[in-house]
């Protein structure tokens, strides 16, 4: 008996890193897998079916169930069609995980509108797009298991990652509000942030200094894509019922929960404030909470964000 036995999941991004190794181990556990790729670059250029053909072939190679599918998240007819795809081939719908995603990495004062939109309709609307297409029949059937896609990008920052950390951290918010709406319909909604050695991750420049590299290529050694599959597979499952609006991030053998935003500090001044106040007794209460700026890469070294 698998974790999954009886569910429908759909994957998207999966015909390649940590998107292909969920929708194997889903298939594993006893899922029948809609495997979804539009097979581009990691721009977003381009496209094909063989990354998605070649993640059914060895899921059906393993004595697994799954159909390919080449639409993209960032059209919601798209979205519409992988949902159709998965009741007219299996039956139903339980399970969606979207991983899908492009990079166009610029410092933000070179980042053109299309390299903005781009990112933006991929990750965020992506998100937006494929959950919704679902979520009336997740409702009306009083079951369904949400994983979003985060990154410490969003969470931590990054430089040169302006338009993909604002998506990330949107997504955030998403699932927040997501799993507040739905909780009563039995329906989770979950964010993982993977940092895994992909072709995503390997797309982010490395470090100049030498021993940031280094510990970037050795955090990447220890970070393969098929380390997530196992908390996915989880969140996916029924018995992570009373798992609901959460924030993981992993890498590795490494688990982590994130917490939400919260005030760290108050400070009061009866009647209200005035310019001089803040500067003179407000700032200098709240400076010692304030968040250490930098490249967070000086603070994290070489962490894989993905």
């Amino acid at each position: 008996m698998g974790m999954l036995d009886g569910r429908v999941a759909i994957c998207t991004g999966s015909g390649r890193g940590v998107g292909k190794e969920v929708a194997k181990m889903f298939a594993a556990n006893g899922a029948k897998v809609v495997v979804n790729d539009p097979g581009v670059g990691g721009g977003g250029e381009g496209g094909g079916t063989d990354p998605a053909q070649e993640t059914v072939n060895e899921i059906k190679a393993a004595g697994g169930e799954a159909v390919a599918n080449f639409g993209s998240v960032a059209k919601y007819e798209d979205c519409l069609d992988m949902v159709t795809q998965a009741r007219d081939e299996f039956g139903g719908l339980h399970i969606m995980f979207n991983p899908a995603g492009i990079l166009r990495d610029r410092m933000f004062h070179k980042m053109s509108p299309d390299d903005w939109q781009a990112v933006m309709d991929v990750h965020l609307n992506g998100h937006f797009n494929f959950f919704r297409s679902a979520i009336n029949l997740l409702r009306d059937q009083e079951y369904g298991r949400l994983i979003m896609v985060g990154s410490t990008s969003g969470l931590l920052g990054n430089i040169g990652q302006a338009n993909y950390g604002a998506a990330k951290m949107g997504i955030a918010g998403l699932s927040r509000i997501v799993a507040m709406e739905n909780a009563s319909k039995n329906i989770t909604s979950n964010v993982i942030c993977p940092s895994a050695d992909t072709r995503m991750t390997r797309a982010v420049p490395t470090p100049k200094d030498p021993a940031a590299a280094a510990i970037r290529e050795e955090r990447l050694r220890r970070s393969p894509a098929d380390a997530i599959a196992p908390l996915c597979t989880f969140l996916a499952s029924e018995g992570a019922g009373y798992v609901n609006g959460q924030i993981f991030h992993q890498r590795g053998a490494e688990l982590s929960l994130y917490s939400h935003p919260r005030p760290v500090k108050m400070v009061h001044k009866q009647y209200g404030w005035t310019p001089e106040a803040i500067a003179e007794v407000a700032m200098p209460s709240l400076k010692n909470n304030f968040f250490e700026m930098g490249d967070s890469r000086a603070v994290h070294p070489g962490t894989p964000l993905e």
